[in-house]
């Protein structure tokens, strides 16, 4: 296949051969922010998410993996479905530049009733926004078993 590129010179075009460029992607920077709590058997993750921009996203989807198995049954929200026996993954709509999204509400049940547990935090899908400052939407957070929420 032969692509054409159009090629401008003060007064007139000339089509040359050569290759077509695709635009660049655009550029967003989603960051989540929020808490985990774990008691006992039970943990709940409240996240906030936020695009920094420049670009809107059209649409987001955040994946929340445990350390920990989850227990078979769960009450997830109408946005997230589970992903594998330690995942959990949710739409966030469509986030415009600069304004946080609303607060998503996932509580899960684990299988057993850990000590402690690691959060992995990653976007999964950002509608083909590139994000070049992961830092603030991929992350870790440990969480012990004491009630007490821990922020990210």
């Amino acid at each position: 296949m032969r692509a054409w590129v159009l090629s401008g010179v003060c007064a007139g075009a000339v089509l040359v051969p050569g290759i077509a460029v695709a635009a660049p992607a655009p550029e967003g920077d989603l960051a989540f922010h929020g808490t985990v709590v774990m008691d006992e058997d039970r943990a709940e993750v409240r996240l906030t998410p936020r695009n920094n921009g420049p670009a809107e996203v059209a649409g987001a989807t955040v994946r929340l993996r445990w350390s920990a198995e989850l227990a078979d049954r769960q009450e997830l929200p109408s946005q997230c479905v589970r992903e594998d026996e330690r995942t959990v993954v949710c739409g966030l709509g469509a986030l415009v530049a600069e304004e946080s999204g609303e607060q998503l509400r996932v509580p899960v049940l684990l299988r057993e009733r850990p000590a402690e547990v690691t959060l992995e935090i990653d976007t999964a899908w950002s509608a083909g926004v590139v994000d070049k400052d992961r830092t603030n939407d991929k992350m870790q957070v440990l969480v012990l078993a004491t009630g007490d929420a821990y922020a990210f």
